[in-house]
């Protein structure tokens, strides 16, 4: 019998944080037909972000990988909270990374593979994804990386 997505993150010695609650006037997630939007996801842990500031700057790639593996793990607790249980994820169509980066800093995609990396050992074959990584000036509360998904739904 296949692992579940559940037993995967504990032996990983993930366990699903409560997830965020929007911090404006938007919800945490969208569900339309059979997908899943989640908003941003910041790379939060026990209520304090790991990774704040410019990459490139006070924030080196190894760091800003660590943070979007965070972001990846809030996007997962959001999932939860949306669909009650992750083995309704059918696939995880894309994720769009955004790094907080100084202007000549070029490793955003590499920042990205802390997310991506993560979400295909987690989910396996339905973690497969499109990706977008964007650099930008700034992000809320000064996170150093943000990451939102789309998440089929399980029929």
């Amino acid at each position: 019998m296949a692992e579940t997505i559940e037993q995967i993150l504990a032996a990983e010695g993930v366990v699903l944080p409560t997830p965020a609650a929007p911090a404006a006037n938007y919800l945490p997630y969208m569900i339309s037909g059979s997908m899943l939007y989640t908003a941003g996801q910041l790379p939060l842990a026990d209520g304090k972000l790991l990774a704040t500031g410019l990459l490139g700057r006070e924030v080196d790639t190894a760091t800003g990988q660590k943070a979007a593996r965070a972001c990846a793990i809030n996007i997962l607790a959001q999932a939860k909270a949306a669909l009650g249980d992750l083995e309704r994820i059918g696939r995880l169509v894309k994720i769009t990374v955004f790094v907080a980066s100084t202007p000549d800093f070029t490793e955003q995609h590499l920042v990205a593979n802390g997310a991506s990396d993560f979400l295909a050992k987690v989910l396996g074959d339905r973690g497969k994804h499109a990706r977008s990584a964007v650099g930008t000036a700034s992000l809320p509360l000064n996170a150093a990386v943000e990451i939102e998904a789309i998440v089929e739904i399980a029929q």
